[in-house]
């Protein structure tokens, strides 16, 4: 509703929404058009982008009113040249819960999957080859810039000694490293600590491993 109301949308104008997800916005803004105008979309996710592609269409917003692309909201300049330009614009920035709930994509430590943590499978290299790559320094680093981590010079020497005697290929496996890395907060106060340090490990990673930062100064 405050985005709606900040953007005043009138029917026949062009929009842009740089992170499709779900639809749920899109399909906010487009009932605003009432029929008049178009609507561009971009996700880099070529599973959940499709799934989302056919739940709009079967709610009656098909291609004549919505155009969805598979690149990264950074090509901007480039859809606008084909648009002829837009009268509104919403970023809603982050990750999509369609992406966290499904374990075979990464994205949560809660459930046990495959460290990847790609918004596009297709493309880049997997959180777990990231870990393997990157030095201790880099990686506390990473840890601290992308998710003000406090215990970024603990976890990483954790993670990069972990990997010296074996691989971390799961989010599972990630996690225990983080419990590891904790031991000397004792109690309660271990449980909370490994809880979010995991929330900021996993953000951090997905912010490098899609770039996120420089999309969005792209963007």
């Amino acid at each position: 509703k405050e985005i709606l109301d900040f953007l005043k949308i009138q029917p026949g104008e062009t929009g842009f929404d740089a992170t499709l997800g779900y639809g749920g916005h899109t399909k906010a803004m487009m009932e605003c058009l009432r029929g008049k105008g178009h609507m561009y979309a971009t996700d880099v996710d070529p599973e959940e982008s499709a799934k989302t592609r056919k739940r709009l269409a079967d709610l009656g917003f098909g291609e004549d009113i919505l155009t969805i692309k598979l690149q990264n909201f950074c090509t901007i300049d480039e859809i606008a040249r084909e648009a002829g330009g837009f009268d509104f614009i919403l970023a809603d920035l982050g990750v999509s819960s369609m992406q966290i709930d499904n374990p075979k994509r990464g994205f949560s430590f809660r459930a046990d999957g495959p460290l990847d943590l790609r918004l596009n499978q297709e493309k880049g290299i997997s959180a777990a080859e990231r870990l393997d790559k990157i030095s201790r320094d880099e990686l506390a680093g990473m840890l601290y810039e992308n998710s003000d981590e406090p215990y970024a010079a603990q976890i990483a020497k954790a993670i990069k000694n972990r990997l010296r005697r074996g691989s971390i290929e799961t989010t599972g496996e990630l996690r225990q490293v983080i419990d590891e890395a904790l031991s000397f907060i004792s109690g309660a106060e271990h449980k909370e600590a490994v809880k979010k340090s995991c929330a900021r490990v996993f953000q951090a990673l997905r912010i490098d491993v899609n770039s996120e930062f420089e999309v969005l100064y792209a963007f």
